[in-house]
């Protein structure tokens, strides 16, 4: 199966012939639950894992909790179509507190189904994607990581890991990824119109073609954000999102070279400001607009996951050395 995006309501470049020269590629993944295995790239499967490699662990002291879901209780109220039931901490509330908390496998990708993946340290082409189940201090920080590997050498390994280490307890329901197959999906993208991230000038024209939208058509304008520019969900490559926060500038901490989007994880794949993004596979071709998408949850938000509230996770690398330790921005 394939997962087609639609073609855009407007042609952008035609709009405004200057963003020619700033169009680049993205890769939409298209999560949507299903089973993979651990030689496919995917979101929440299970993680080709050489067997005598340690699980990876989060080391640091963590907030403390009152209570929590457990992580076979969830996966049983999703498969019911429910809701799961917290319940209290259990212990002293301080997840961790009797030793390292594993992080959970969130997505691993291979170039091999991702062609515009980025590379990894000494050629790596399996990237792998974790995230601690927990926050850290005052500001509900959390902790990533990323782990490069050849993928024929990590598929040569004589015993993989069967199951990951889980924590008894989640604080939330959205920690656990549901497992989804991905449907990779090139389209052309352009960067966000805010500050200095194109020309002025072209940016003033941009807004101006919005409000000059919501005025002529309410409810039914197209904006160049939502509907032209940079496609929701998770993705590889192109340009980020900067709805939250403003364009930001992500120098590498080890060489201050500028950094290069490697991956987006959004917690949703879809919203009301960007559902002509939803793709044709996912729609009634009898209806139009929102009224056409088909499938609720598993099109909306396939992978279950959040990353803090309505945003998206960046993970940037460095093009200098994809060695140097990556960058997490939310935005």
């Amino acid at each position: 199966m394939t997962r087609t995006t639609p073609t855009r309501p407007v042609s952008v470049e035609a709009v405004f012939p200057e963003l020619a020269a700033y169009r680049g590629r993205t890769t939409r993944l298209h999560p949507r639950p299903g089973r993979p295995g651990m030689r496919d790239s995917h979101v929440g499967g299970p993680m080709l894992w050489p067997d005598a490699e340690p699980w990876p662990v989060c080391h640091e002291p963590h907030q403390p909790e009152t209570e929590g879901y457990a992580p076979d209780e969830i996966r049983a109220a999703r498969a019911a179509g429910a809701w799961p039931q917290s319940r209290p901490w259990r212990g002293a509330g301080a997840p961790g507190a009797d030793g390292p908390v594993p992080f959970v496998g969130l997505a691993q990708l291979f170039r091999r189904d991702i062609p515009g993946l980025g590379s990894g340290p000494d050629g790596a082409d399996l990237v792998q994607l974790f995230r601690c189940p927990f926050t850290h201090g005052p500001y509900l920080e959390r902790r990533y990581r990323l782990r490069w590997r050849r993928a024929a050498e990590a598929e040569s390994a004589e015993r993989f890991l069967a199951a990951p280490p889980e924590v008894p307890q989640l604080r939330w329901q959205d920690e656990l990824p549901e497992p989804c197959v991905l449907y990779p999906e090139e389209v052309d993208t352009y960067p966000w119109a805010e500050d200095d991230t194109l020309p002025a000038p072209l940016i003033a024209r941009i807004d101006a073609w919005d409000d000059a939208q919501a005025e002529a058509l309410g409810s039914e304008a197209l904006s160049y954000q939502d509907d032209l520019s940079i496609p929701p969900g998770w993705r590889v490559g192109g340009y980020p999102s900067w709805a939250s926060t403003g364009p930001m500038t992500i120098d590498c901490a080890s060489c201050a070279a500028p950094m290069e989007l490697l991956l987006t994880a959004g917690g949703e794949e879809m919203d009301a400001g960007s559902h002509s993004w939803v793709p044709l596979e996912d729609r009634d071709p009898d209806l139009h607009g929102i009224a056409s998408i088909r499938g609720g949850q598993s099109v909306a938000q396939p992978t279950r996951l959040r990353f803090g509230r309505d945003r998206d996770l960046h993970v940037f690398t460095c093009p200098s050395d994809p060695g140097h330790p990556p960058r997490w921005v939310l935005t």
